[in-house]
Formats: C-alpha cells, structure tokens, sequence
C-alpha cells in the first residue's frame, strides 16, 4: 500500500468520524451580554432546522470541484486538449521583467489607495461596538501603557490620532504595507515575480480585507507583522522573533501561530546551526510572555461543542469571499501535488492555511475570546500566496526521487481540517 492510499484512507476516516460527531452533537444557543452582564441578545438553539439543508455556497463549491476534478483527471491521464496544455503551460512559465513588475504593482496599490483613501474620513466602523472604546484607548493612550497587553497596537493608534490627526492613518497604510509584504513573500517563496502579482490581485479583491483594511478598531498590524516574521526566516532569520514579538503585543492570537512558525523554520534552508540559534531566540523571546498570557486567557473546555463550532466560522466570517470557499479544497490537492513535484514550501502554506483555520476553534474551546471575522485575513494572504506558490519555479528535484513524508502529513492534516470546515459551508445546520 502506498502513501496516497494511505492518506486517502485516513481523509474517509476522519470525514467519516467528523460526521458522526457533528451528527449526534447537541445544538446550542447563542447569547449576547453587555459589560454588565445585561443581556443584549439571544438565540435559542434551533432543533427542528434540517441539519442537511445546502447552504447558499454549496451548489458552486460543489459544481466547480467536480469540474475540476474533471479537469484534474483528463490533465492526469493527459487526455486534455492540446490548446489546453498550452494555455496551462504558458501561466505555469510565465514571467515578467522587474520593470514591468513594479509598474503592475505599483498600479495595483495606486487603484487601492484611491478607491479606498476617503474611508479615512467616512468610514463605517464609527457604528462598530467596540470602536468608541477604541478611540478612547487612543486618546487617553501613555507609554506606561507600552508593557500591557496590546500596548504597541494601542501606541500605533495613538499616533495615528494624536500626531496624524486621524485613527485610520496607520491602520490604512499598514494595509498597504501588508500588499507590499504579500508581494515580496510570494516572490521569495516562488522565485517568480508574476506569482507576487497573482497574489496582490487575489488580497485586493477580498472582500474581508478590504472591509477590515481602513479599520482602527480590527486593523492589520499584527497580521502584517506575523506574515513580516515568516519572510524575515528567508531573508533575515535573527530579525524574525523581533517582527513576531511585535505581532504577538498587537494581537494574543498570534500565540496560536506559533506551531506554525516552527514549521517553516523546520523545513526552511537555514543551516542546522541557524535553526537551533533562531529557535532558541524563540524560545527565549517568545515562549515566556506566550505561556504566561496563555495561562491568563486559557479554561478547561467543558463543552467539545465548543471547539466544533469553532469549525464553522470559515462559512460565517467568508460568506463574502466566494473565491476562496470555492477553491480551497483544490488549492491544498494543488499544493499536495505540487510539493510532490518538488515544489518548495508548498507543504508550508498548507501548514499555514491549516494553522489559522484551527484558530477559531481553539479561541472557542480554551478562551473566553470571541471569534471574529477580521481573524480570518491572514487565511486570505495565505491563500493568495498558495495559489501564487502553484506557479512557482522554485523546483528542488531531489525532493521528488528520495522519501519524504512532511508533505504527505502536512496534507493529511489539512486536508481533514478543510473537510470540516468546508462542511459547514455545504451544510451550514450540521455544525451548530
């Protein structure tokens, strides 16, 4: 028995008991409490909804996979049109000069900034809950504050205000940064400057990022810091833990990514020597201040109910991103056969993609934090870098003749994480 048949039996397994535990879970109802306690809204648990009912995405998730699927066999057995082949091969060798590069980028980022510079001023989130609070950290902010918990975020925030004369200033060119970030991570990871474009395209037309990309109250710094500390591994690794120790004081989900971080750096090109140095750095750095917040903000779980509806969040918080509910589950078999071809870091940004998915269910199940949407970008900058990676040069063939297992485990585990996940998209009542 070979490998893929080996991952393919372990994907029906846990389908297969994800599906049971889903099915014999109990529903729950959701409520909404003031700082007071005082209750603000409520949702009793609906018993009698037809668990199996498709939801709005399904019949498109569902249609354009088999279509590629389709597609993936003809192209397999190389049944597919000659006309095909060569559209295929042209994007997969496609490339552009660094000057024609920049131009594209460039233009891309200038359509961004004018289409969404007057949010500045007239932005939707004065309305948000927690804005007013927000502002008011910003106000009120003093460098004593420096050592709390989000002290740097709150000090960006303040300067935006205070010195800037706007809230949204830095959140709005952090955002920028984070386009600019995207496009020099992918061209690392891929070698090829046309993939870092794909990549921008795909972040600009998100419908989450460009909601939360003009925002003070859910802002991107430490989204932008944390992909910063991943590119920093290939190009500076010594400046890695500084970029995710900021990320981790702007925002304490980051802790969750930490697993994630030791990944890349596993299987990164660094030398024994630099991946010992950079992991102590880490350590020393890092896994202090994440072990004494995780005991501050950590409970029991009493409730595997919890965790399980943590799952479902990919449906709720990217109901508006149709491109990535539709093609997640082909970008991870992508990724897969691409790793297999000898791909570098194809099995990273499944890794990645997998990690942040799982962040929801576990701020349900070990936190009082609510899940929100805007949790859910670094999940569109992966995805945007592994569609990208699809088209990279960055080919080590030695990879493909001797055994390697990290991809193959690496797409075991994401792939059940996206089964669950994907299943309450098509079935929106089955996780509750």
């Amino acid at each position: 028995m070979n490998v893929y048949s080996i991952a393919l039996i372990l994907m029906i397994i846990c389908s297969v008991s994800m599906m049971m535990f889903v099915n014999n879970a109990n529903a729950v109802g959701m409520e909404v409490r003031d700082k007071e306690g005082r209750l603000v809204y409520g949702q009793e648990a609906n018993t009698k909804n037809n668990p199996y009912e498709l939801g709005v995405w399904a019949f498109p998730v569902i249609i354009i996979n088999l279509i590629l699927l389709f597609l993936g066999i003809l192209f397999y057995k190389k049944w597919l049109p000659t006309i095909m082949k060569k559209i295929i091969d042209f994007a997969l060798n496609f490339e552009v000069s660094k000057k024609i590069a920049f131009i594209i980028v460039a233009g891309l980022i200038a359509i961004y900034i004018i289409s969404n510079v007057n949010r500045i001023w007239n932005s939707e989130e004065v309305t948000w809950g927690d804005y007013q609070a927000v502002l008011q950290e910003a106000k009120n902010f003093s460098y004593v504050s420096l050592i709390s918990y989000l002290g740097f975020r709150a000090l960006l925030l303040s300067i935006s205000l205070n010195f800037l004369g706007n809230i949204r200033i830095i959140p709005f060119i952090v955002s920028i940064s984070l386009l600019i970030l995207t496009y020099y991570f992918t061209t690392e990871l891929s070698k090829k400057r046309f993939a870092g474009i794909i990549s921008v395209v795909i972040l600009l037309q998100s419908n989450l990022f460009l909601k939360y990309s003009v925002s003070a109250t859910y802002d991107n710094d430490w989204t932008l810091f944390y992909v910063l500390s991943l590119y920093l591994i290939y190009k500076k690794w010594f400046l890695s833990p500084l970029s995710y120790a900021l990320s981790f004081i702007s925002k304490f989900l980051v802790a969750i990514f930490l697993p994630m971080t030791f990944f890349l750096i596993y299987v990164s090109s660094l030398s024994k020597k630099e991946k010992i140095r950079i992991a102590l750095l880490y350590s020393v750095t890092i896994l202090i201040p994440v072990g004494i917040e995780l005991e501050n903000f950590g409970r029991p779980v009493s409730d595997p109910n919890a965790i399980l509806t943590g799952f479902s969040s990919l449906e709720n918080f990217l109901r508006f991103d149709g491109l990535i509910l539709i093609f997640l589950f082909p970008l991870i078999i992508g990724l897969f056969l691409a790793s297999k071809r000898g791909i570098l870091h194809a099995d990273s940004l499944m890794i990645l993609i997998a990690g942040v998915i799982w962040s929801a269910p576990l701020l349900a199940g070990f936190t009082e934090i609510t899940n929100q949407p805007y949790r859910f970008v670094p999940l569109v900058v992966f995805f945007a870098v592994g569609v990208s990676v699809l088209f990279s040069n960055n080919v080590n063939r030695t990879l493909v003749t001797k055994k390697n297992y990290i991809p193959t485990l690496a797409f075991i585990f994401t792939i059940a994480t996206v089964i669950v996940s994907m299943t309450s998209v098509i079935f929106p009542a089955l996780i509750i």
